[in-house]
């Protein structure tokens, strides 16, 4: 696997600051010489449709996606966990999150995040970070 293409909700401020670290990250070794090379296209869009039109565009905007360049696709806590595992430096704990016993735990993380964006479209009509300054990242 060389390349992974990341469907994300580009109408969502936590998908978009996801998607913004994501690819500010280094990336990992596929373990035969190359790396693994992050793409991202919005979810839904023409694009989307375009490139992988067996999807299901309507849950690729519920649960983040991930397409490889061998056509496995993950999904929710699956994509989270593949996207980590295409980093350098959060590779090994993809590993750890990937084994039996912590996948619920990956789960975890994953539902909590989609509550974050549940509960501020229903409590403030927008998403989680939409208004975020980028402080938070500076702070140490």
């Amino acid at each position: 696997m060389q390349r992974l293409v990341v469907l994300y909700d580009a109408h969502c401020g936590l998908c978009r600051r996801f998607k913004e670290w994501l690819a500010a990250q280094k990336p990992a070794g596929d373990g035969m010489g190359g790396v693994v090379r992050l793409g991202f296209v919005a979810a839904g869009s023409t694009e989307a449709r375009r490139l992988y039109p067996a999807l299901d565009h309507a849950a690729t905007l519920r649960d983040v996606t991930v397409v490889a360049d061998d056509g496995s696709v993950y999904v929710g806590d699956r994509a989270w966990i593949v996207c980590l595992w295409a980093t350098g430096e959060h590779r090994a704990t993809a590993v750890r999150l990937s084994a039996p016993a912590m996948r619920p735990v990956a789960r975890a993380i994953v539902q909590a995040a989609a509550g974050l964006r549940s509960w501020n479209r229903e409590w403030t009509g927008g998403d989680y970070a939409d208004g975020c300054d980028g402080q938070c990242d500076r702070q140490g």
